[in-house]
């Protein structure tokens, strides 16, 4: 009888310390999300990684219809699923005399990037897109007006995992002007991993932080036009800030202790860098 009423009292108090346990893990975390703590937990490569799908169209004429059709259509469809988009258009070209941009010869473009919590999102809106019938029925006109006369010529994709130690992107405040859009393609794949890891768990976007590079996302190319890369996105007040805020990386010891680092060699073959302006139904 004694051993039967020890049993139930260990039983009672685990179970009253499991209850207790899980009140205070469910009042942090109430307490964060009161905050606005979005920030990655300490352990951050445990915690899931958004993807992030670039999708970059050249168009055929000024893009006006196009507009209408992401700001009206595609994107409150995705919104609906949960997904927010970023809109962008090429900066248009500047004289180089006068401005911290150098001057350049683009085709005209939108730059469309959708952010998904996870890869299983990422499929999910792929499949249950065209069972909506809302966005169905307001597309039809302009998938039939753009078969006979195309918006666009092309459009190119990039599907990015964000970086572990890096897994949710940073939404720029309102004062953001100017993003800069970069693509790091490396000559293999070994070089790339040791590229991302310059960025992931090196200090290099410490020091963007501490020099006024704000970035938004860093993204690990998983399937795109160039291949093996890795993608990000910054941005800034103007491009005045912009070349402040370069030229402060560039001076940096630490940078330049990092980029003389033989464990770095060879990590990038090329670069492109793209200056983009915030369309007006830009989500971020």
């Amino acid at each position: 009888m004694k051993t039967d009423i020890k049993t139930r009292y260990l039983r009672t108090a685990t179970m009253l310390a499991a209850a207790l346990f899980a009140l205070c893990s469910a009042g942090y975390s109430n307490e964060q999300k009161r905050a606005g703590d979005t920030s990655a937990p300490a352990d951050s490569a445990t915690q899931t990684r958004q993807i992030y799908e670039w999708r970059i169209y050249t168009l055929t004429g000024d893009g006006a219809a196009l507009d209408t059709y992401f700001a009206e259509t595609l994107i409150p469809a995705y919104n609906r699923m949960g997904v927010r988009a970023g809109a962008f258009q090429p900066m248009p070209p500047a004289a180089p005399a006068t401005s911290a941009i150098p001057a350049a010869n683009e085709p005209q473009r939108r730059y469309l990037m959708f952010v998904y919590s996870s890869i299983a999102e990422y499929l999910k809106v792929k499949r249950e897109l065209w069972n909506d019938t809302a966005f169905r029925a307001a597309a039809q006109p302009w998938f039939d007006a753009s078969a006979a006369k195309p918006a666009y010529s092309n459009f190119e994709s990039y599907l990015c995992e964000a970086f572990s130690n890096m897994p949710r992107m940073r939404d720029p405040n309102k004062s953001r002007g100017l993003f800069e859009l970069r693509i790091y393609r490396s000559p293999n794949e070994e070089a790339n991993q040791r590229k991302i890891r310059m960025f992931n768990d090196d200090i290099e976007a410490r020091i963007f932080d501490d020099v006024g590079i704000n970035w938004v996302c860093f993204g690990e190319t998983l399937a795109g036009p160039k291949m093996p890369s890795l993608v990000y996105l910054t941005w800034y007040e103007n491009p005045e800030a912009r070349a402040a805020a370069w030229k402060k990386f560039g001076a940096d010891a630490r940078w330049k202790q990092l980029r003389k680092d033989p464990k770095y060699a060879h990590t990038a073959t090329d670069n492109t860098s793209q200056f983009l302006l915030p369309l007006p139904y830009s989500q971020f």
